[in-house]
C-alpha cells in the first residue's frame, strides 16, 4: 500500500500542477481523465493509488492556479475575483510577490483547517438534517447579499437569473451529453464558458511588463488574521452544498480588493480555496455527499482510510507550496509575453476538450455560457453573479420545486 500511496501522491501532484498552470483546466477535468484510465492505473497502483492521486491533484491545483491568474490575468472559476489585485501587481512588475502571497495563504490554511476538519467531521453530521432543510433559504440569503452589495443590483440580478436558467437547462438535459470516458460533467463547459473563455477573450491584450524580484510585503499578524478569515470562509463553502470557491471569494471581497488590502484578499482567497478542498473530503466521509467533481469521482471508487488521504493531501500541499515558490521566481520568464496569442491557443484547447468530453450538447452549453460570461463587464457587475448557474438550480431543488 505504501508504494501505491507514494505513486498516487506523485501522479496527483503532476496532474494538479498541469491543471493549475493551464487556464480553463480544472482539477475536476483531471479527475475525469483519471477515472477514464482508472482501469490501467488500478492495475499498476491499485485503487488506493487512484484515490490518492485524485485528492492530491485537487490540493495541488489550489496552490498552482494562482500562476495563470497572476501572470496572464486569465483565471478559472476559483480565482475569478482574486485575479483583480493579483494581476494588478503583475502589471506593476510584482507578479512574484502576488504568487508568493497566494502560496502563503494556501500553505498556512492547511494546519488551520485540520482541527476544523475534525470538528466538522465529529459534530456537524448530527445537525445536518436541519442544515439540509435550511440550505435553500441560506443560499437565497447569500445570493441576496451578493446582489444587494453589487455595483448595479438590477443588472446583477439579471446576470444571476440568466446564468441560473442556463444552469437549470444544463442539469435538466445533461443526459444529452457524451460520456466517452465513462463519466463526464457539463460543469466543465458551463463554468469554462462563464469564467474561462469569456475572461480570456476580454482580458487578453498587450504584453506583460518586465518582472522584478519582490518578497511578500505583508505584516505577520495581518497575514495570520487574513489566513484565518479565508480558512473560515473556505470551511463554510466546503461543507455546505452549492457554495463554491467563487462564492467564498465573493463573501471576502467587499473592501478587500484595492491598495494594500488587495494583498490580504489574495491571501484570504487562496486560504479559502485550499480549506474548501480539505473540508469537501470531510463532507464526503461524514455524510457521503460530494461537494465538487473530485469528490464525485472519489465517491464512485473504493477509497482508502481517511487518515491516508489526509496525510497524502498534506504532503501534496507541502510539495505544491515549494513548486509555487519556484514558479514565482520564474515570473520574469513571462516578461514581454504576447498574451493574446497564448490565450487564443488556450481557448482553442478548451473548446476541443469540451467537444471530446461532452460532445455537441456540451459545445452548445459552452457557447451559451460564454455569451452570458461576456455580459458582466459590459454592465459593470461582478462575474461572481454568474454563480447563479450553480446556486439557482440548487435553491430550487432544495426547496423541492425542481427535481432532476
Amino acid at each position: 500500500m505504501l508504494l501505491a500511496v507514494c505513486a498516487g501522491i506523485v501522479a496527483g501532484i503532476a496532474l494538479g500542477t498541469f491543471s493549475g498552470l493551464v487556464p480553463g483546466i480544472h482539477a475536476n477535468t483531471m479527475a475525469g481523465i483519471l477515472l477514464a484510465v482508472q482501469g490501467i492505473l488500478a492495475t499498476l497502483f491499485g485503487v488506493t493509488g487512484v484515490a490518492v492521486s485524485l485528492f492530491c491533484a485537487l490540493i495541488t491545483h489550489t496552490f498552482l492556479d494562482c500562476v495563470p491568474s497572476t501572470v496572464l490575468g486569465v483565471p478559472d472559476a476559483d480565482t475569478a475575483l482574486s485575479v483583480l489585485p493579483a494581476h494588478r501587481l503583475s502589471m506593476e512588475g510584482r507578479a512574484e510577490e502576488a504568487i508568493r502571497l497566494s502560496a502563503l495563504g494556501s500553505a498556512l490554511s492547511v494546519p488551520l483547517v485540520l482541527p476544523v476538519f475534525a470538528l466538522f467531521f465529529l459534530f456537524l453530521p448530527s445537525i445536518q438534517p436541519v442544515l439540509d432543510w435550511w440550505i435553500g433559504i441560506i443560499l437565497i440569503g447569500v445570493a441576496g447579499i451578493l446582489v444587494i452589495h453589487a455595483e448595479s443590483p438590477g443588472w446583477s440580478l439579471v446576470v444571476f437569473c440568466a446564468s441560473g436558467l442556463l444552469g437549470l437547462f444544463t442539469f435538466r438535459y445533461e443526459y444529452l451529453s457524451w460520456h466517452p470516458f465513462g463519466s463526464s460533467s457539463l460543469l466543465m463547459p458551463l463554468l469554462t464558458g462563464l469564467f474561462g473563455i469569456a475572461v480570456l477573450a476580454v482580458s487578453s491584450h498587450g504584453m506583460l511588463p518586465e518582472q522584478g524580484r519582490f518578497a511578500p510585503s505583508i505584516g505577520r499578524w495581518r497575514l495570520l488574521r487574513t489566513t484565518c478569515v479565508g480558512t473560515a470562509a473556505g470551511a463554510l463553502v466546503g461543507w455546505m452544498p452549492g457554495l463554491s470557491n467563487a462564492t467564498a471569494n465573493a463573501l471576502l471581497s467587499p473592501g478587500m480588493q484595492d491598495g494594500e488590502s488587495g494583498k490580504e484578499f489574495i491571501v484570504a482567497t487562496s486560504a479559502a480555496n485550499t480549506a474548501n478542498a480539505f473540508l469537501g473530503l470531510a463532507a464526503l466521509f461524514a455524510l457521503g455527499r460530494a461537494r465538487n467533481g473530485v469528490m464525485v469521482a472519489l465517491s464512485g471508487i473504493a477509497v482508502p482510510p481517511l487518515g491516508i488521504l489526509l496525510i497524502a493531501g498534506t504532503a501534496a500541499a507541502l510539495v505544491a507550496y515549494l513548486l509555487t515558490l519556484w514558479w514565482s521566481r520564474g515570473a520574469q520568464w513571462f516578461s514581454g509575453l504576447p498574451v493574446r496569442k497564448v490565450s487564443a491557443g488556450v481557448i482553442l484547447f478548451v473548446i476541443l476538450l469540451a467537444g471530446i468530453t461532452t460532445g455537441p450538447f456540451g459545445l452548445f452549453i459552452l457557447v451559451c455560457a460564454t455569451a452570458i460570461g461576456f455580459v458582466p463587464p459590459l454592465v459593470n457587475v461582478r462575474r461572481t453573479m454568474c454563480m447563479g448557474a450553480i446556486m439557482l438550480p440548487l435553491i430550487l431543488s432544495s426547496l423541492e420545486l425542481v427535481v432532476y
